[in-house]
C-alpha cells in the first residue's frame, strides 16, 4: 500500500479543508475581558477612593488589635490605714490553640516552670479552639521565665491580684475578688464600683502569629480605683478572732460570732466568725465557712432580750425598778402552755428579774403592757430590718406585727423565743442602754466625732436598766464570769433552744451581749455560741468569759481609764453552777 505525499502546509493529500472560523468569535472573547476588567478597575477605584472605609475595617481585623490595660483596684484599709486588701502586679499566659506552636522540649519546660505536667497544658490548650489561657495570675518572674523559652503564640498580659494580709481574721468582712480583680463577697463586693476604678485601652499591631510587635497609640488611660477606709481596729480584731476561736474550739461548736461597736460612733470596731476561712487560698472552701454569721445569720435571742420588756414597762410608768413581781413556784399558765423558772424564787423585784433571769417574771411584766407597746419598742432598736451597715447580704430577722401576736407569744417574746435577730441588732439595740436612751446608727466604715443616735426610752429609763444589768455580772446574778478586773461592766446572759423546723431541739444558742466601762461607756460586745457540747450551754459559762477576755484587752488597747478598783471582781464559790432561764 502506497503511502500519501504530505502536502504543502502538513495537510495530507485527500484530507478535508478546515472550517474557517466566525469573524465575531475574537471580539466577543475581547468584549468579555474588556467588561471583566472594567469591573475590576470600578470595584478598585471605588474601594480605594470612593468607599475605602471596608478595606481599612477588613486590614484592621487582620493586624490590630485593641488591648484593656486593666486599672489598678483600690486599697481597704483598716481605720488607722494598715492595709486588709491591696492589688499587686501578676501576669496572665494566654494562646490561641492554633498559633501555639512548641517542641516536646518547651512543652516540658514550659510544664516545669509552671508547676504543672506537659498533659495538663495540653488539655488546657484542647478546651477551646479559639482562645485558652495557658496560666492564669502568677507572678512576673515566673512569667519572664516562660516567656524567654521563645514558645510561638504564647503571649503574657499585665493583670492585678488581689491581696489579704489580715487572711481568716478578716474574711467575712472584707471578703474576696474573682479572676478579673473583681468583687465577689463582703466589702469587695458591696464597694465594686467605688475600689475598681476604669481600665483602660492601647491599640498593638500584630503580625500573622498574632504577635503584638508594634504599639499604636495609648487609647485611653486606666483610672485607678479609690481607697476605702473601715471601721475595724486591727488590733480588736484580732483580739476578738482569737477569744472567739478558742471558745469555740473548747466548748466543741459548731460555730460563733462576736461583735465590738464604738457608742460614741456606732462604728464596728472588730466582727469575727468561727468557721472561717482563707481569701488568698480559696480553692477547697466550702460556703458554710464563708458565711458571715454575724450579719447573714439569725437566732433567738433568749434572755438578753429581758432588759427591751423592762425598759418598755420602766418607759411607760406602768412598773419601777423596786415593783414587785410575785413569780410565786416558778411557773406560769397561759392556756395550754407552761413558762418555767429553772429556780423558782418566788417574789422578785423588777431588778432582780434581769439579774436572775426569770422568765416568768419577764412573761408577767410583758402582759401588764399592750402589745403595740413592746411591739414599738423592739422596732425602734432595729429589731426585724437591716442593720445597714454596709454590707451586702444581712438579714433583718423576725419581729411579726404585734396585732397579730396571741398572749402566749407576748409572754415568751418577753425573753426572746418567737422573735428572731443577728448579732449586730443585737449589739446595735444594746448602745441605747449604753447611752442616754438613744440607739446608734451601726457602720462598717469609718467616721469621724460624735454620731446622733435615735431616742428610744427617757434616760432615766436607760440609767435604770444599766444598774440592772450591772447586778447581772455580778454575785448573785446570770454572768459572774463577765467581771472585768480594773472597769465596772454591765450586760446580759442568754440561752435559747434552737428552732428547728416547727420545734425546738435540745440544741443550744448560747449568748452574752454587755458594754464597759459603766460610768462612761465606750464599747459594746455581743457574742453568740452555737451549740456548745462540751458540758456547758448557759451564756454565762459559755459566752460571758469571752466577753470579759475582749473587754479587758479591748480597753487597756484603746487607753480607756479603770474606773473600779483592781481587786473588783468577785467569782461564786467553785463548784456553784450559774443558770439562766431558757
Amino acid at each position: 500500500m502506497r503511502a500519501h505525499a504530505a502536502a504543502p502546509g502538513g495537510r495530507a493529500r485527500g484530507d478535508a479543508p478546515a472550517p474557517a472560523l466566525p469573524r465575531y468569535r475574537a471580539p466577543i472573547v475581547f468584549g468579555v475581558l474588556a467588561l471583566l476588567f472594567a469591573g475590576l478597575a470600578g470595584r478598585s477605584v471605588y474601594l480605594q477612593w470612593i468607599d475605602n472605609e471596608f478595606l481599612q475595617t477588613q486590614g484592621s481585623a487582620r493586624h490590630a488589635r485593641e488591648l484593656e490595660v486593666p486599672a489598678h483596684r483600690g486599697r481597704i484599709v483598716d481605720r488607722s490605714g494598715e492595709a486588709l486588701a491591696l492589688s499587686t502586679p501578676v501576669k496572665t499566659l494566654w494562646a490561641f490553640p492554633d498559633k501555639f506552636e512548641a517542641t516536646p522540649e518547651q512543652m516540658t519546660a514550659l510544664a516545669r516552670i509552671l508547676d504543672t505536667t506537659p498533659a495538663k497544658l495540653a488539655t488546657r490548650l484542647a478546651a477551646n479552639e479559639d482562645f485558652a489561657f495557658v496560666a492564669k495570675q502568677i507572678p512576673p518572674e515566673t512569667a519572664g521565665r516562660a516567656m524567654a523559652l521563645g514558645i510561638r503564640g504564647l503571649h503574657d498580659q499585665n493583670e492585678y491580684r488581689r491581696f489579704y494580709p489580715g487572711g481568716d481574721v478578716t474574711a467575712h468582712v472584707i471578703g474576696f475578688t474573682g479572676d478579673r480583680d473583681a468583687g465577689q463577697e463582703g466589702i469587695e463586693l458591696a464597694q465594686q464600683q467605688w475600689l475598681a476604678g476604669v481600665p483602660g485601652s492601647r491599640s498593638v499591631i500584630i503580625n500573622r502569629r498574632s504577635e503584638a510587635v508594634e504599639d499604636v497609640a495609648a487609647i485611653r488611660a486606666p483610672q485607678a480605683g479609690r481607697d476605702l477606709a473601715l471601721s475595724l481596729d486591727t488590733r480588736l480584731q484580732y483580739l476578738a478572732f482569737r477569744e472567739l476561736k478558742a471558745a469555740v474550739e473548747a466548748n466543741r461548736a459548731k460555730a460563733g460570732g462576736i461583735v465590738v461597736v464604738d457608742v460614741t460612733t456606732g462604728e464596728i470596731l472588730a466582727l469575727a466568725n468561727w468557721p472561717t476561712y482563707n481569701p488568698n487560698r480559696r480553692d477547697k472552701v466550702g460556703r458554710d465557712a464563708m458565711r458571715n454569721r454575724a450579719l447573714t445569720d439569725v437566732f433567738e435571742p433568749g434572755s438578753t432580750l429581758k432588759p427591751f420588756t423592762v425598759a418598755a414597762a420602766l418607759d411607760s410608768g406602768k412598773v419601777r425598778p423596786e415593783t414587785v413581781i410575785q413569780t410565786g413556784a416558778g411557773a406560769l399558765t397561759i392556756g395550754a402552755h407552761t413558762i418555767h423558772d429553772v429556780h423558782p424564787a418566788g417574789a422578785l423585784t423588777v431588778e432582780q428579774v434581769i439579774q436572775k433571769s426569770s422568765n416568768v417574771g419577764a412573761a408577767k411584766i410583758a402582759l401588764g403592757l399592750p402589745p403595740e407597746t413592746m411591739w414599738r419598742l423592739f422596732a425602734d432598736v432595729g429589731f426585724g430590718a437591716p442593720p445597714k451597715t454596709g454590707y451586702p447580704g444581712e438579714v433583718a430577722g423576725r419581729l411579726r406585727p404585734a396585732k397579730s401576736w396571741k398572749p402566749i407569744e407576748q409572754a415568751t417574746m418577753a425573753y426572746g423565743h418567737g422573735i428572731s435577730v443577728n448579732l449586730v441588732q443585737l449589739a446595735r439595740a444594746y448602745t441605747m442602754f449604753a447611752t442616754d436612751g438613744e440607739v446608734k446608727p451601726v457602720t462598717l466604715f469609718r467616721t469621724d466625732g460624735h454620731v446622733a443616735g435615735r431616742p428610744a426610752i427617757r434616760p432615766e429609763t436607760a440609767l435604770a436598766v444599766r444598774r440592772m444589768l450591772e447586778l447581772a455580772v455580778q454575785p448573785g446574778g446570770t454572768a459572774p464570769k463577765a467581771q472585768v478586773i480594773g472597769y465596772r461592766v454591765a450586760g446580759k446572759t442568754g440561752t435559747a433552744h434552737k428552732l428547728e423546723g416547727r420545734g425546738y431541739t435540745n440544741k443550744y444558742v448560747s449568748s452574752f451581749v454587755g458594754f464597759a466601762p459603766v460610768s462612761q461607756p465606750r464599747i459594746v460586745v455581743a457574742v453568740m455560741i452555737d451549740e456548745p457540747s462540751a458540758g456547758q450551754h448557759y451564756g454565762g459559762a459559755v459566752a460571758a468569759p469571752v466577753f470579759a477576755n475582749v473587754v479587758g484587752g479591748a480597753l487597756r488597747m484603746l487607753g480607756v481609764p479603770t474606773d473600779a478598783p483592781v481587786d473588783n471582781v468577785i467569782l461564786p464559790p467553785p463548784g456553784l453552777e450559774i443558770r439562766e432561764e431558757t
